[in-house]
């Protein structure tokens, strides 16, 4: 149970409510104990005496002892669930904001389903535990252990038979944890499994439907399902015999009891109310074992989900923000300069194959860098290394005179406007999505925005700025959407842009008018435009040709088309396929 005692000590916050609970949970167990005492009592000086007048007291104070143990139980599962619920809040906070400082790399590793699984199912697995913590994990065992003590107390003969059934008890409880603990991990995992293939035939229905691969989908999903159930059967299995284990061990106890308790009875050494109370007391420890029993499976789900959930908490991001240093940017340099850059995927791996070798290049203020290559070209893992996406080790990058390494990411953010390969919205208003870019942007700078990325037309014929966004911007077609985060990453006119592939979902007319308003109402801007057509590209002041992750050429389109095999043969291909690039 290490890894959820670990976890919890993420909620200190609610330190109180994890101390108080069990302490008014111990207080009802505590009432709960005497009660046999009292029936033991009651029996003995009123029923067999014939005593009306003590056995209505004796009600008396079993009804006010039944109620303060139920006034104690109110108190400790008010504070369960206000624990509870506190740490799944906490948990799911501190995942949420340690997920975001983490590499491009790192989330991919995890990936996304199985993230999605521990900020959810696993957080709610352990709100589970925590309340069972709270509530019953140390009343069970006082209760248990109180009532041993309770009936040596009473007989410490009888009380052996409690003690030999102790020790089965224990080992019953050790062989189930041990063995299906193993089996929740492997179920949490395909269920991770199950919510990733779930979540790709969603994102991409149109391509199974297109290759007619439903079946083949179908039968992925329903093997990760049988592997899920195979191993929560097994789990199941092995778990449900604790029950069985210890209400059979306790019922021996009590036939063993019965025997030897009624040859005492029979002798005078014990009393007809003391034997009752010795059978109350072990079918107390009877209930109190199958609860704790109960609980460890519940802690044993716990546990294995607090161990998934620390797993991401202890990664450390790859990628540590720059401290605070007050230093400004220098005007007279460059906008984005490369210098030797060389980047692996697996910097660590010795047969990595660099993504990235030996890239040199300066883009000056207001001046334009064209990035053009075939997929897989390195592309778009230069615009991450910009953005700070991702680390280099061998040579720098540097954005207006700072190492981007020395820049805060929010500093950082502020000075580029990006539009990602593939266009990403957000569920709300156009206008919202359009904030992102500059938070405090009036209507009008957000009209600007959508003009120069000729966007205004369409969202003018809808509800204007107010034209509601529906999650992934999925009522809008591709290239409007294209045209929307163009306009967020333009809308504070930031000192470097950078349009990763920004037309691939337009025509080429629109293609032109949209690069012509770059040019025009963001001439002071550094623009790097990264695509596979050369018309989008032609007009920049450098063009860079990457073939492999190496730099096959540098020049404006005229000079690339006279000395580079590369960029010409691309620019021939689209000559021929009807587009004009010389």
């Amino acid at each position: 149970m290490r890894h959820l005692f670990a976890l919890l000590k993420h909620a200190k916050a609610y330190k109180k409510e994890y101390i108080l609970g069990p302490i008014f949970k111990v207080l009802e167990a505590i009432f709960e104990l005497i009660i046999p005492l009292v029936i033991a009592d009651m029996i003995d000086r009123g029923v067999n005496a014939g005593d009306s007048a003590y056995i209505y007291r004796s009600g008396a104070l079993l009804a006010a002892l039944s109620l303060i143990g139920f006034s104690s139980t109110l108190v400790c599962q008010f504070m369960a669930s206000r624990a509870a619920q506190g740490t799944g809040t906490v948990l799911r906070g501190k995942l949420f904001s340690h997920i975001m400082t983490l590499s491009h790399s790192q989330l991919e590793s995890f990936g996304a389903p199985t993230m999605i699984s521990r900020i959810t199912g696993d957080v709610n697995q352990v709100q589970t535990a925590s309340a069972m913590l709270i509530r019953l994990a140390v009343r069970a065992p006082f209760l248990a252990a109180g009532a041993i003590v309770m009936s040596a107390a009473i007989d410490l003969q009888l009380s052996l038979i409690l003690l030999f059934a102790a020790p089965l008890i224990y080992l019953s409880i050790l062989f189930v944890t041990r063995r299906s603990r193993p089996y929740f991990r492997k179920m949490q995992r395909e269920n991770d499994n199950m919510t990733r293939i779930t979540r790709e035939n969603i994102s991409g229905a149109r391509v199974i439907r297109a290759f007619s691969a439903q079946s083949r989908e179908r039968e992925r999903f329903f093997a990760a399902a049988e592997n899920s159930d195979s191993a929560s059967v097994r789990a199941g299995v092995i778990s449900a015999l604790l029950n069985p284990l210890t209400t059979v061990i306790m019922n021996a106890g009590i036939i063993l009891l019965l025997v030897f308790g009624g040859v005492s009875v029979d002798t005078g050494r014990l009393s007809q109310g003391e034997l009752i109370a010795l059978l109350n007391y072990i079918n107390q420890i009877l209930l109190a074992l199958i609860v704790l029993a109960n609980i460890i499976v519940i802690f044993n789900r716990g546990d294995a989900a607090a161990e998934r959930i620390s797993e991401v908490l202890e990664t450390k991001p790859e990628i540590t923000d720059a401290e605070e240093t007050g230093r400004g940017f220098d005007e007279s340099a460059p906008a984005v300069r490369f210098d030797g850059v060389t980047f692996r995927y697996n910097e660590d791996a010795a047969d990595s194959v660099p993504a990235l070798s030996d890239i040199s290049f300066t883009l000056p203020r207001g001046g334009t860098l064209g990035i053009i290559g075939g997929t897989g070209a390195g592309k778009s893992t230069l615009v991450s290394l910009v953005m700070r996406f991702r680390d280099v080790r061998t040579g720098g990058v540097s954005v207006m005179g700072r190492d981007v390494k020395d820049i805060q990411s929010s500093e950082l953010r502020e000075i580029i406007g990006y539009t990602p390969q593939k266009a990403e919205l957000f569920s709300g208003t156009v206008r919202s999505n359009l904030l992102w870019g500059k938070p405090d942007a009036s209507d009008e700078e957000l009209i600007s925005a959508l003009k120069t990325a000729q966007a205004l037309d369409f969202i003018m014929a809808k509800q204007g700025l107010d034209t509601r966004v529906e999650a992934g911007g999925r009522n809008f077609s591709g290239g409007q959407r294209q045209r929307l985060t163009i306009a967020r990453a333009i809308v504070s006119k930031p000192p470097i842009i950078i349009l990763d592939d920004p037309s691939s979902a337009l025509d080429a007319a629109t293609d032109a008018r949209l690069r012509a308003a770059l040019k025009n109402d963001l001439a002071d801007s550094a623009v790097i435009i990264v695509s596979q057509r050369v018309a989008s590209v032609r007009n920049c002041d450098n063009i860079l040709v990457l073939d492999g992750g190496k730099d096959k050429g540098q020049g404006s389109h005229g000079e690339l088309y006279r000395k580079s095999p590369i960029y010409r043969e691309i620019c021939d291909s689209q000559n021929a396929a009807g587009e004009v690039a010389v």
